[in-house]
């Protein structure tokens, strides 16, 4: 009977730790938390961070400078799919987020971290390689920015804050 026992509670183990395994990892198939918001960082158990300069992603636009209230393309390319992923616009100056995002892909969501749409996010866990959105430059002028993104490989790999070349603010004549 002790074996029966043991083996009972093997089954039991196994079991309460698969569920909990499954709900956490539920809990992010449908967009980054707001916790990661300041530093962008996935909040999975065990996660392995690796180098944002040795990565497979790129995040760019075809503009080199913007205008108050201008609407900028952004486009993420990667080399190989991945499932999550987290974009923001920073001011250079002060690394707060910036902007508005108006255009978004399928399997994508706005999330508020300052102000309403200002940060993107993925919507499922379907695999995801080239994106395109559109980013909203504030009315005001905020100087220079950066476009930052965090991609999940999967549940325990990613990449924080890649970053692109800086976007300059334009002056106004």
């Amino acid at each position: 009977m002790e074996d029966g026992g043991r083996a009972h509670t093997a089954i039991v183990g196994w079991a309460c730790t698969t569920l909990c395994l499954v709900s956490y990892a539920a809990a992010f198939s449908q967009g980054a938390s707001l916790s990661a918001c300041s530093d962008m960082m996935p909040r999975h158990l065990r996660v392995q961070l690796h180098s944002s300069n040795n990565n497979y992603v790129t995040v760019h636009t075809n503009m080199s400078f913007f205008f108050p209230g201008d609407k900028v393309p952004v486009t993420v390319r990667s080399t190989r799919d991945y499932m999550g992923f987290m974009l923001q616009a920073r001011k250079v100056s002060n690394n707060e987020i910036a902007g508005t995002f108006i255009f978004l892909p399928p399997g994508s969501k706005l999330l508020t971290c300052s102000e309403d749409g200002d940060t993107v996010t993925h919507s499922d866990k379907s695999l995801k390689r080239n994106l395109s959105f559109v980013w909203k430059a504030p009315d005001k002028p905020i100087g220079d920015i950066k476009f930052f993104i965090s991609i999940v490989q999967s549940y325990f790999v990613y990449w924080a804050k890649i970053e692109s070349a800086v976007v300059a603010q334009g002056e106004q004549n």
